[in-house]
């Protein structure tokens, strides 16, 4: 059910003609630009070639938006075993831009740009921006990070496009950042939705009260996964509305979906990109309303073609028409991603499982880590480290002892496995001014 609009001023639509385009005339535009990719995709990136090859599929064969399911998938082996540039359909003298993965695991994942994604991206950011309500009165402070992740670079354009002030401000430097909102008058935040609950602190702590000294009116927060529970976190300690963004460099950067101010699902710019849903073990395609992996095609990139990317989050895809006007899918907000889960002693653990329950106990802070280790008999230990408030330690160990009995009780309903609880101190875990790093999984799988 959508939640009620909570401002009027901001059910705005950046793009009129393709965001409330009628469906018969959005899957016939789908189809002309899957056609085209695919044709592409098969005559300029050799590893498509050959997996089409392989299973006989050529680009005639894509007749209708399901034959999508003929063509091969991409993972992001794929991508890194082609590095840097082997996936790209274009040469660097028709590049403008690079942006990269972390490349933690590995080698990066590299994407090229040529200068009409570099407008079609803007064009993307611009109607995320727009149905959150921020036009060109507006000035954002952009707290993703500049460089080769594609968050900083990708929110600013955005915002530009629209005609809003920009602060690149970046990550780091928490207590500037929050001189900056009063000085500079802030009403718009773009950041990690982890980093948000670090400037709430800090805000806190140098006696800023949102309501009385800050402009902020909303916040665009995305680039890892983050619950109801911590949405409402941001916005009580911000005084903000919180909107929930997503995208991914394998596909463009921020820009494939966004909230509208009706917080029911995340609108897929689906004249962008082509999504399904598979099964994450078969991958078999899945009905819509199922829950399964969701699956990207791009369909308007010219450097960087993606045919069929598992992105390995999980979500259900609506195509109901939004109260908002917009005729495009939405996706319901990500549940977890497939490389992301724990198997701890035969049970599928998911973080974000452990970060809901953990925000519905009073005392506790949105900041913890999980820890899963394996002991001498083989057996998985599941640790989960949390802070507590300010108020709680400061009621001494037997208030923090009932505490962590209830996390460690509601924890066991939710799982099933019983974990170690440690109520920590305020402000001793460490903090991220990216992607919160939240599990650290010390299990040696090679002995």
């Amino acid at each position: 059910m959508s939640i009620p609009v909570q401002n009027a001023r901001q059910c705005l639509i950046w793009d009129h003609e393709h965001e409330t385009m009628p469906r018969p005339n959005l899957e016939k535009l789908q189809l002309e630009r899957l056609q085209k990719t695919v044709e592409r995709c098969y005559t300029k990136v050799p590893l498509y070639k050959e997996k089409m090859d392989a299973l006989g599929v050529k680009p005639d064969d894509i007749n209708r938006l399901k034959d999508v399911n003929k063509l091969p998938f991409t993972t992001k082996n794929d991508l890194r075993d082609n590095y840097p540039f082997k996936m790209f359909a274009e040469p660097l003298d028709k590049v403008v831009r690079l942006h990269a993965s972390s490349g933690t695991t590995g080698k990066p994942v590299v994407v090229g740009y040529t200068v009409n994604d570099i407008n079609t991206w803007a064009e993307l950011m611009a109607r995320v921006y727009t149905s959150g309500g921020v036009t060109n009165v507006d000035i954002v402070h952009n707290s993703y990070g500049y460089g080769l992740f594609t968050g900083g670079m990708g929110a600013h354009y955005g915002a530009e496009r629209v005609g809003a002030v920009v602060i690149p401000v970046s990550g780091g430097l928490s207590k500037r950042q929050v001189m900056l909102w009063q000085d500079f008058g802030a009403t718009v935040l773009m950041s990690t939705p982890s980093y948000a609950l670090v400037l709430a602190e800090q805000a806190k702590e140098m006696g800023v009260n949102p309501l009385r000294d800050l402009k902020l009116k909303v916040g665009f927060f995305g680039a890892e996964p983050w619950t109801m529970e911590m949405k409402r976190e941001i916005e009580a300690k911000l005084n903000l509305e919180a909107f929930d963004i997503y995208g991914l460099t394998e596909m463009m950067g921020p820009g494939v979906s966004s909230e509208c101010p009706y917080h029911d699902g995340l609108h897929i710019a689906e004249d962008h990109f082509l999504v399904e849903t598979v099964d994450p073990d078969t991958g078999e395609s899945l009905p819509l309303g199922q829950l399964g992996e969701m699956v990207l095609t791009s369909l308007t990139k010219e450097a960087f073609p993606v045919l069929r990317y598992r992105t390995r989050d999980r979500t259900i895809i609506d195509t109901e028409v939004c109260s908002c006007g917009r005729t495009t899918a939405r996706m319901k907000r990500i549940t977890g991603r497939t490389d992301d889960m724990l198997i701890i002693r035969g049970v599928n653990v998911f973080p974000s499982q452990i970060e809901s329950v953990i925000l519905t106990i009073k005392g506790l802070e949105p900041q913890y880590v999980i820890v899963v280790d394996r002991g001498s008999n083989y057996m998985d230990d599941l640790e989960v480290l949390v802070e507590c408030t300010e108020k709680l330690h400061a009621q001494g160990d037997e208030a923090l002892e009932k505490v962590k009995e209830r996390l460690g009780a509601d924890l066991h309903q939710v799982l099933g496995i019983n974990a170690r609880i440690k109520v920590v101190a305020p402000k001793t875990l460490e903090r991220s001014e990216g992607k919160a790093k939240r599990v650290v999984d010390l299990r040696d799988f090679n002995n």
